[in-house]
């Protein structure tokens, strides 16, 4: 792996940075209007990084998030795709993570529109014209509270001039699973037992389950687009269509999108209307249990047959094996999901004076979801059905002045906002059990003859906040760049001693290119050295009544003849909880040589964040309940980012473009202890983040992944494997290695030590397009570096110690462990290269005049291989959100598949 790191090194020094035009690649033209946050100005004039993705350089596989279009397109964006090809993305990630609390994922705004991630799934990914990304807190200190983890600014296509025209973009793919683990089929499953001389429940059967439960997975897109205008106005409507079949029974997605965007200019100009509208509906069934699902798959019997047991009617268990069920029972629990999603925005920008605007801003959005579950009594015991729905809403209002001015050779951009928001957030669920038959599962809850007194519950929120803004930008002769933003937030989930949250920064830049010293050297297009320093802050860890005293029911006691519900107190109150602030330090150059044909960014972030909120454990009394959500964290990133790229051949017909970007980046949890009220609150000294689960594991020293402060978020903190040593009854048991001399002991502080991170300390993203006249080719690559990964996958499958009540990986028999602790032994690096998708396509040329406008044709194939030395399925698993999987490949992988496209874009 380390020659294959080099190697990759090496390449990207000839690669590209901004991205696929198809079949050409263009830079950006550093005179481009794009939009700053709530600012709007061109790239001449920026002092900050700002990074915008064009529809040509968007990626050209078969995408259903948005996000997925620039995956891989952005230095320092970390894009976690979920392996299940119908599932939502898993994490997002600009930078790293900032929080322990939440707070991590970027925020997200559509056409003005703020949200989250939830926000994209309304967005049909061939509505969108750009992705314009704030990374550095000199330009999200714009959005101050919503800023601290980055901004993803999408801007929708809107009408163009001229006679209405109609654009369809679709696709149609297959999809396959190509790999799976290696067990034991039932013919070798009845060998090993017999040569162990095991007794073993034999159906006579030959059943490959992990196969048994997959299906061959179908997927289609469809997007009609009509679009025109005049001169005074403009519209475009588009609407969408998504279908997946995953590639496992009973997993399916549908999703329509709508899309809608009007303009009209009014009493001579001097008026500008914006009107958008978009929105979606989703239906989707997956897994309940993706590790019950696939840890069953993989080590039921081989020997049970593939249909139910024709005397009871049911699928047939195994007993002893308590931590599976039969894998094609679980393929009868019915997990649904639906969600709908609205906004509409408008925009009013009055054109007081040449330089002088007022833009009024508002908008509306409503989600909605119901999450629908039914456990048949084969999986569940009597089993269970639940339902659950979740609203939310959010008003956003904003008014907002811009002045900007060119005289001599000076240029001021100034810009004013206030502005007010208001969100909503309501839901309920209910669980009952004790189904006396399947017939009606979530459909009648009336069904299941109890109600769990915890399996009911409500919510609701209503959080405000109100913010103000001030930003100046200011230029001398193109040359010399200054920009200042003050960003006020206050919100309703703070108490009164900390409610006004206050973030400035400042950024200058310098466009070396512009001088007179420069004109000798005309193989230099653009050089620009940037530089800045801002705050942002984070108030993500907190809910809406954090600072209040706060009960919950906590049970039910009689009264005389009538039970009544009594309460407890939630929570400590902390009237001094206050924001999370991350300052970040900037620096950046930016080069383009040869007519723009080699590009060059570089660019290096340091951030600490403070006052970082995180739940203590706190003594009773004096604290009346036993933790405390308190402002006490620090924890520091820092990273350099380099995007490259070189157009080497460049002729009216043929044309090849290669760009990468690389990420190097560090994180360390500084302190998690401090004074709160003359009590001293600290944070373990070791905290698990993940650990294993199935059989063996209960109880035992099953942790891998833990928070230990001096070191990177997220660390794997094990016992040494010395090696195997023979276990006394012919198989082979873990050597553990006594670390500090007083004698063998798991426990946390003892024979344990780092063994390495999760977080990966170089990111590569990378694309290699080439075009011959109308012929175009694209190649994604992807890959990560410095990391390890826990085969947890492996600890459980090689252990023959659980055969045969478990089934094993085909080569378990032979080293014949019987072991089952968790050591480093199973530690690998996780260093990968993928090749993400190759697309091979054809545009027809087409006449000036005449009905058809563009035609294009084009195949995909995703997923064609990766390059590692990681022995597991894929090392492609969660290696950025903290959580319980964070860098613990544990028995709930899907099979690697591999998807085939046919795409087709017509233009009338």
């Amino acid at each position: 792996m380390k020659h294959l790191l080099c190697c990759t090194l090496a390449l990207s020094g000839f690669l590209p940075v901004f991205a696929q035009n198809g079949p050409t690649e263009t830079e950006i033209p550093k005179d481009s209007v794009v939009n700053v946050g709530y600012a709007v100005g061109n790239l001449k004039n920026l002092s900050g990084l700002v990074e915008q993705i064009t529809e040509k350089q968007m990626n050209k596989e078969q995408i259903t998030n948005p996000l997925e279009a620039i995956q891989g397109r952005v230095a320092g964006l970390t894009i976690q795709k979920s392996n299940n090809g119908t599932a939502a993305l898993e994490s997002v990630r600009m930078r790293g993570t900032t929080s322990l609390t939440s707070g991590n994922e970027p925020l997200i705004i559509v056409d003005g529109v703020l949200g989250d991630l939830t926000l994209l799934t309304s967005i049909y990914p061939t509505d969108i014209e750009t992705f314009t990304i704030l990374k550095d807190a000199a330009e999200t200190a714009q959005y101050g509270s919503r800023g601290a983890a980055g901004v993803i600014n999408i801007t929708t296509k809107k009408g163009i001039a001229g006679k209405t025209r109609v654009n369809y973009s679709g696709s149609f793919g297959i999809a396959h699973a190509y790999k799976h683990i290696d067990m034991l089929d039932g013919d070798a499953y009845r060998k090993v037992a017999q040569e162990n001389g095991i007794s073993i429940l034999d159906r006579g059967y030959n059943t490959d389950f992990q196969k048994e439960i997959e299906q061959t997975g179908l997927q289609q897109n469809h997007n009609v687009a009509f679009y025109g205008g005049g001169d005074n106005s403009n519209y475009r409507v588009s609407l969408g269509y998504i279908d997946r079949k995953g590639i496992i029974d009973n997993e399916s997605l549908k999703l329509f999108t709508s899309n809608m965007n009007l303009s009209q200019r009014l009493l001579d100009g001097l008026i500008d209307c914006e009107l958008g509208l978009f929105g979606s509906v989703k239906r989707e069934r997956t897994l309940f249990d993706l590790q019950k699902t696939f840890y069953s798959a993989a080590t039921f019997n081989p020997t049970f047959p593939n249909f139910k047991n024709p005397t009871t009617g049911a699928w047939d268990q195994i007993t002893a094996a308590s931590q599976i069920t039969n894998p094609l029972a679980w393929m009868e629990v019915d997990n649904k999901g639906e969600a709908s999603y609205f906004s509409a925005h408008a925009k009013l920008t009055l054109n007081l004076l040449q330089d002088l605007k007022l833009i009024l801003f508002g908008s509306y959005t409503y989600n909605n979801s119901e999450d629908k579950q039914y456990l048949p009594t084969s999986v569940w015991a009597k089993g269970q059905a639940y339902r659950g729905s979740q609203r939310s809403e959010a008003l956003l209002g904003n008014l907002m002045f811009t002045y900007n001015k060119r005289f001599n050779k000076h240029f001021i951009d100034l810009l004013g906002l206030g502005e007010l928001s208001k969100e909503t957030y309501s839901g309920f669920h209910t669980t009952v059990t004790n189904f006396s038959s399947n017939a009606l599962g979530y459909n009648n809850l009336q069904s299941g003859a109890l109600r769990p007194w915890e399996g009911t519950g409500s919510y609701y929120d209503e959080p405000t906040l109100t913010s103000f803004l001030g930003r100046a930008n200011y230029a001398y002769d193109e040359k010399y760049i200054l920009t200042f933003n003050l960003r006020a937030d206050a919100s309703s989930k703070f108490g009164t001693n900390h409610k006004w949250g206050v973030f400035p920064s400042v950024s200058a830049a310098w466009n070396i290119t512009q001088e007179d010293f420069m004109k000798n050297l005309p193989i230099i297009d653009n050089l620009k050295l940037r530089v800045g320093y801002g705050t942002a802050g984070n108030l993500g860890g907190i809910d809406s009544y954090t600072t209040l005293a706060l009960l919950r029911p906590n049970g039910i006691a009689p009264v005389g003849n009538s039970p009544i519900v009594t309460y407890e107190q939630m929570l400590n109150i902390n009237p001094d909880l206050k924001w999370e602030v991350t300052r970040t330090f900037n620096a950046g150059i930016d080069l383009a040589l040869y007519g723009n044909r080699l590009l060059l960014s570089v660019n290096y972030y340091n951030s600490k964040t403070t006052d970082m909120l995180y739940n203590y454990d706190v003594s009773v009394p004096p604290f009346p309940y036993s933790t405390l959500l308190a402002n006490l964290g620090s924890m520091r990133n820092c990273g350099t980012e380099i995007a490259v790229g070189i157009t080497p051949l460049q002729t009216k017909d043929m044309e090849l473009n290669i760009n990468a970007n690389l990420t190097v980046q560090k994180n360390k949890l500084l302190s998690l202890s401090g004074m709160y009220n003359g009590e001293y609150v600290s944070a373990p000294e070791y905290t698990a983040i993940g650990g294993l689960n199935g059989a063996g594991f209960h109880g035992g020293y099953n942790n891998i992944v833990y928070q230990i402060v001096g070191q990177p978020l997220g660390v794997f903190y094990l016992p040494h494997c010395t090696g195997l040593k023979p276990d006394g009854n012919g198989g082979y048991i873990y050597e553990v290695a006594d670390l500090n001399g007083n004698g063998v002991n798991l426990e946390d502080g003892e024979d344990r030590y780092i063994a390495g991170q999760a977080v990966p300390k170089v990111v590569l993203g990378s694309n290699i397009a080439f075009r011959y006249k109308q012929f175009d080719l694209s190649l994604q690559i992807n890959g990560a570096f410095g990391h390890k990964i826990y085969n947890g996958t492996s600890l459980s499958y090689m252990n023959m110690g659980s055969f045969p009540d478990y089934n094993v990986m085909a080569d378990a028999p032979r080293p014949n462990i019987k072991d089952q602790t968790a050591t480093d032994y199973w530690l690998e690096k996780g260093d990968y290269v993928n090749f993400d998708y190759l697309t091979v396509g054809w545009t027809m040329p087409t006449p000036s005049k005449g009905l058809l406008k563009g035609l294009r044709l084009a195949f995909t194939v995703n997923n064609l291989g990766t390059i590692t030395g990681y022995s597991g399925l894929t090392p492609m698993i969660n290696s950025s959100q903290v959580g319980s999987t964070l860098g613990i490949d544990d028995k709930r992988t899907y099979p690697l598949s591999r998807t085939y496209t046919l795409s087709l874009s017509i233009n009338l």
